[in-house]
């Protein structure tokens, strides 16, 4: 349980996300938010007689606890923390769509600015890695970007989708901290310095309970909560939950003390387990109840399907599930098909599937009306990703008069390569694109990984060389060949780059490889890319020619201003009207190149994150030291404009190939 202890009701709008806390002097901490028109307040009630003068930072008043601090560009992200460990006090650091801001408020300068082509979602300032200085890391559109102190950039890498969020913390317990970073595309990544070292699929992230998942505490504002922070805001020794909402409201909680804890319902271990043993005895209870209703009924429940069946089902009564691929469907698309089934004259009258990531929220429910009531259910079900997803079902099993149903609960998981239906070689043109590495492995340990992951009527048997093994998509009816020779050679053949980073990436996983070279040529994509990079060229010079235009447009508007208010001193009144009518029309100009301005870069940011998008995909294809190598130098390559280097590298791995 947590009690509020202070209240701040502060004269400005916070944005959602933008809320941090930071010790500009080394000592008093002080809440900063961004708020509107690019602006950033920073709230400091433990000096109330500092006062900056400059041209960024603006006082309310000499008294006043709130200072403001122009952006003059929309704000999308900020922190505050120790970027040079020599100054000994936290450094404002501020993220644009187009600039990174580090500013050093206790002194008044800034420290560097830095574009960002990639703009700035999310940041985050903290050690990472064996990296020796503090990083302030963005991210962006589908990039990680990490500066030092000088504003040098020390570390960059890609990611699937735009990041939207960032944490630095322990992950596998070695001492050193990596990079978590949440993105668009439901997924959590977690970087080892410049290598992903775990994948996690989220639909929902909820605070609660670690032990029980009940919500814990709860306390309501008039308006959205912007941010949460820690701090120990009021310097008594004590760090205090701080929750700010957007309409500038500021609360900051902390745990009740000794003498108060027995009125607020104490949530120790405990009162913990009371409450939690009470409950199972309430449930106990009731079933208990259950059962002694239904014994009423007597042993003619089991025979036939008359009245007295209320909810006794024999006591071998299993729930049997199965898992396969279903091609040839009339009214639906090719899917895969969980069947459940009891193993005797029993009915499912309602079963409940929990899963993440795959149904539209995080369960499923098939309720068959009472005149299809049957003792066995099929379940249609098509991931959208190759992830392997764990499958919790409840069926409540009776019979058709049943009243009260018993629940059976079990949980089948889903392969990683559900969606993939085997078929014979040879039936359909193999595919063009390709990637071709070689394994130390024997061939029956790929079976093994073929045989785990794919959902394959009967298991494949190695019985001679070389392997060939052919499937078809679900999604859109590509083809999908692994071959395998007796060299250790294994050749994976599909139109989709994707797909053949994600099954590198299980196989290697599963084999136990840490480094894995590949070779691989996706004709079709690469085209697709170079045309993009194309785009690219022709966006930038538009770009430079916009901006040209618009400095240009600048310098007249200052001029006809000039000439018109001169008329206007002078009482030439035709002048006037006429510098007025110029100054409309070109303010008219301005804004009509404003707005192809923004369509341009949008349409950049576009072909930026697609080939951003093109650097992971080609890093997904390796594992280990070759997976960063190739994505340092595809960034390498493009920081060139050497197109050609950029595809050499994407087939081969490297340019001395």
């Amino acid at each position: 349980m947590l009690v509020p202890v202070f209240t701040l009701k502060l004269n400005h709008r916070i944005n959602p996300r933008m809320v941090t806390v930071g010790k500009y002097d080394g000592t008093h901490p002080c809440l900063t938010a961004a708020t509107q028109a690019g602006k950033i307040f920073i709230h400091n009630p433990h000096i109330r007689s500092q006062h900056f003068v400059s041209n960024n930072l603006l006082q309310g008043g000499l008294d006043s606890d709130t200072s403001l601090l122009n952006i003059n560009q929309n704000v999308s992200c900020l922190t505050a923390g120790v970027l040079n460990p020599g100054l000994q006090h936290d450094m404002l650091l501020v993220g644009t769509q187009t600039n990174l801001l580090a500013y050093d408020v206790h002194n008044n300068s800034d420290v560097f600015y830095k574009e960002v082509a990639d703009g700035a979602n999310a940041i985050v300032l903290g050690q990472l890695g064996e990296i020796p200085s503090p990083l302030a890391i963005i991210g962006g559109n589908c990039t990680l970007q990490g500066f030092d102190q000088d504003g040098n950039d020390l570390f960059w890498t890609v990611t699937g989708d735009n990041v939207r969020s960032l944490a630095l913390c322990d992950f596998d317990g070695d001492g050193k901290k990596e990079l978590l970073a949440g993105s668009e595309d439901f997924d959590i990544r977690v970087f080892k310095e410049d290598e992903i070292m775990a994948e996690i699929s989220e639909t929902e992230i909820d605070a609660r309970s670690d032990r029980t998942g009940e919500v814990i505490f709860k306390d309501n504002f008039t308006s959205c909560v912007a941010g949460i922070v820690e701090e120990d805001y009021r310097m008594d020794g004590q760090k205090q939950l701080i929750c700010c909402s957007v309409e500038g409201e500021v609360r900051g909680y902390l745990p009740p003390d000794r003498e108060m804890r027995g009125n607020l319902m104490d949530t120790n271990a405990e009162q913990d387990l009371i409450r939690e043993l009470s409950q199972r005895k309430q449930n106990l209870l009731l079933e208990l109840r259950n059962y002694e209703e239904n014994s009423k009924v007597g042993l003619s429940a089991f025979g036939g399907e008359g009245d007295g069946q209320i909810g006794i089902i024999p006591a071998n009564t299993q729930l049997q599930t199965g898992l396969s691929v279903n091609v040839d469907t009339a009214n639906q698309h090719p899917h895969v098909e969980l069947s459940i089934s009891t193993s005797n004259d029993t009915i499912i009258r309602a079963v409940l599937i929990f899963a993440e990531g795959i149904f539209d929220g995080e369960s499923h429910v098939v309720h068959p009306s009472a005149h299809n009531l049957s003792g066995q259910i099929f379940v249609p079900i098509v991931p959208p990703k190759d992830i392997p997803v764990d499958l919790h079902i409840k069926a409540f099993v009776g019979y058709r008069n049943s009243m009260q149903f018993h629940v059976f609960e079990l949980t089948r998981q889903l392969p990683r390569f559900s969606m993939y239906a085997q078929c014979t070689p040879g039936t359909a043109s193999e595919p063009q694109s390709y990637v071709t590495f070689t394994v130390s492995d024997r061939v029956q340990r790929v079976v093994m990984w073929m045989n785990q992951n794919f959902l394959i009527p009967n298991d494949i048997q190695c019985t001679s060389m070389p392997l060939d093994v052919c499937f078809t998509t679900l999604r859109d009816g590509g083809q999908l060949n692994i071959k395998m020779n007796a060299n250790g050679e294994v050749t994976v053949r599909t139109e989709d780059i994707d797909l053949a980073g994600e099954l590198i990436q299980s196989m290697a996983s599963f084999l136990a490889i840490e480094d894995l070279q590949v070779e691989a040529d996706f004709p079709a994509y690469f085209e697709e890319l170079r045309q993009i990079l194309v785009q690219m060229d022709d966006y930038h010079s538009v770009h430079q020619k916009l901006t040209a235009e618009m400095a240009d447009h600048s310098n007249l508007v200052r001029s006809l201003l000039v000439r018109a208010e001169d008329a206007r001193l002078m009482g030439d009144m035709k002048s006037m009207k006429k510098g007025y009518t110029d100054l409309y029309d070109l303010n008219r100009d301005l804004i009509n190149g404003y707005k192809i301005r923004c369509n341009n870069h949008t349409e950049l940011l576009s072909c930026l994150r697609a080939v951003n998008q093109a650097i992971q995909r080609a890093g997904r294809l390796r594992v280990g030291k070759p997976k960063t190598q190739v994505i340092s130098a595809c960034r390498d390559a493009i920081k060139n404009n050497n197109v050609n280097a950029l595809f050499k590298i994407m087939r081969a791995g490297s340019t001395s190939s």
